[in-house]
């Protein structure tokens, strides 16, 4: 499709659902960075990477020991590593490369949600997510875990509260609280169940902002959109907030710390914490379903920031919304009759991979119209054909009027094949040498029985049995009796794809010659008559001379053959 005959008034955004991808069944997806590969985890422990571009499987992560349903998957920041959670409480850092798992970690809780740090020179730091505690950070590498503050004391600015995060037993209630890094990793944002947005230093975990999300319902998840200027959360009063980010993206602990210092030190810590977050975090849009009020799932950016996506969250309904950045609803992509788990955009293009409960993966792509006439003012569509009458010169030859001006073109300057520049769809595109886009193809052996049955039909079944052979089994199913003379009349005589045998072997022949029947006709014997004096043989046992004639006439005329 060419770009320059789209017209630009239909949106970039999905419309119909392209193709659908099966194997297993998955549960959850993500695209790596350049949207060039989709990791989908699957119900039975695995993970599979599929070639976006060609639609097939390009590995598949699997280890016997676990076998647990996947519940989330990442992408390292150059595309090397994948980090996958699953039921059995379990983090497992996989080397896409070489399919191998090379760290392991195993909570006290089950993991919802695992996000890496987006930093290459970090790939074994991950964000944890339990099923109902605060945020751990892991170090996969060496196990080590520290568990992140959910809200601001009075005692200090990085203490754990837990009074509100307990019942009268001293369990921890079922309340997921979700967490996310910064684009760049030096922050870290976490939504409590008390609707707050906690903005704390990565190095210390020292919370240096609070933002209050209006309602105060549990923050269910959240996420950053590519460029790292809006902030995206899903909240259990089903509505979708996207806030906008004032820090920088690069140092932003620089300019929480002297927002800190502006401030002084004479407000409370509560009240200090909440200046700060208005300085950080303002509510820019929200995004609610006001006519059946449902809850929202897999709540997500597109791929440049400019349209939110989300999925209901009911029974039974595959329905994607997508809004606007001015908050309008643009579209609602509506599947199969099966519930939806996950959802992921694609990076560059506008494309959305949406994972049903069957566990298949629909790809929802946009359903292009070309309008020439929008791009060429002098272009006229027709409805049906008209007759085109030309002009009297139209197509006559004609001197060059105006020779065209040579380009001013340096043929001596050096042209550099090696350097390139960033892509525009990247703002960080510094590792384009080092990230992995693509993964070589392994084309998967044949199966033995599908290679038995092609080959059992043209190869030359040497050392058998007339018994064994295709045809003997034939004739047995009919109930017929196999004549060894009398196959190989017929066989030679129909053509050469049937089978033969003689003394004991089964052959293949093919037609006689021009020659061979020129010699037999001027031995005054038709192939008629030597097959009808062969058909008789085992009958007319007392005629042993003419017997022993026609077998000296079947050696010579295979022999003529075979020469």
């Amino acid at each position: 499709m060419n770009a320059t005959i789209i017209d630009p008034l239909q949106g970039d955004f999905p419309e119909v659902i392209e193709e659908y991808l099966e194997h297993g069944i998955m549960k959850c997806i993500a695209f790596n960075r350049r949207g060039t590969l989709l990791a989908a985890g699957c119900a039975d422990g695995s993970c599979v990477i599929w070639d976006f571009e060609t639609r097939g499987i390009a590995k598949e992560l699997r280890d016997s020991d676990h076998v647990a349903p996947i519940t989330s998957v990442c992408w390292s920041k150059d595309g090397h590593y994948l980090l996958a959670s699953a039921t059995d409480k379990s983090l497992t850092l996989w080397n896409v490369s070489s399919g191998k798992n090379v760290a392991r970690a195993t909570l006290q809780q089950t993991t919802l949600h695992a996000r890496l740090h987006p930093s290459s020179s970090a790939p074994s730091i991950c964000l944890a997510c339990p099923l109902s505690s605060a945020p751990i950070l892991v170090d996969l590498n060496t196990g080590n875990t520290t568990v992140l503050p959910v809200s601001v004391s009075v005692a200090g600015p990085s203490t754990v509260s837990h009074s509100r995060n307990k019942f009268a037993d001293g369990s921890s209630p079922f309340t997921p609280t979700a967490a996310t890094f910064s684009k760049y990793g030096d922050l870290i944002y976490v939504g409590n169940s008390k609707g707050e947005i906690l903005i704390m230093d990565y190095q210390n975990k020292h919370v240096h902002g609070m933002v209050s999300v209006q309602g105060g319902a549990v923050i269910k998840s959240m996420v950053f959109s590519r460029n790292g200027q809006y902030l995206l959360t899903n909240s259990n009063d089903r509505t979708i907030r996207v806030f906008e980010n004032l820090l920088p993206s690069k140092g932003g602990v620089k300019a929480l710390e002297e927002v800190s210092e502006t401030l002084g030190c004479e407000l409370e810590v509560v009240e200090k914490a909440k200046m700060v977050g208005s300085k950080c975090l303002v509510l820019s849009r929200e995004f609610q379903d006001s006519v059946n009020r449902s809850h929202w799932k897999a709540p997500c950016f597109s791929g440049d920031g400019e349209w939110v996506v989300g999925a209901l969250a009911s029974k039974g309904e595959h329905k994607i919304y997508i809004w606007g950045k001015a908050g309008n609803l643009v579209k609602i992509l509506e599947g199969p009759k099966e519930a939806l788990t996950d959802l992921a955009w694609h990076p560059v293009h506008p494309i959305v991979a949406s994972v049903s409960l069957a566990g298949f993966v629909y790809i929802w792509a946009k359903d292009y119209t070309e309008n020439w006439s929008a791009f060429a003012p002098d272009f006229k569509e027709l409805e049906e054909n008209e007759e085109y009458e030309e002009r009297e010169d139209e197509f006559d030859m004609m001197p060059e009027t105006e020779k065209v001006k040579e380009e001013d073109v340096n043929e001596d300057e050096e042209v550099d094949i090696l350097a390139f520049g960033k892509d525009s769809a990247f703002s960080d595109s510094d590792l384009s040498q080092e990230e992995l886009c693509f993964l070589p193809a392994i084309p998967s052996p044949d199966v033995p029985e599908q290679q038995e049955k092609c080959l059992g039909s043209s190869s030359k079944l040497e050392g058998s049995t007339p018994s064994g052979s295709p045809l003997s089994e034939e004739a047995g199913q009919n109930e017929q009796e196999v004549n060894p003379g009398s196959s190989l009349f017929e066989a030679v005589g129909n053509s050469a794809a049937e089978e033969v045998a003689t003394n004991g072997r089964v052959k293949r022949r093919r037609k006689p010659s021009e020659k061979v029947l020129e010699l037999q006709a001027d031995k005054g014997r038709k192939p008629s008559t030597k097959k009808k004096c062969a058909g008789k043989q085992s009958k007319n046992k007392n005629k042993s001379g003419a017997q022993e004639n026609g077998t000296g006439e079947l050696d010579e005329y295979v022999t003529d053959e075979r020469n």
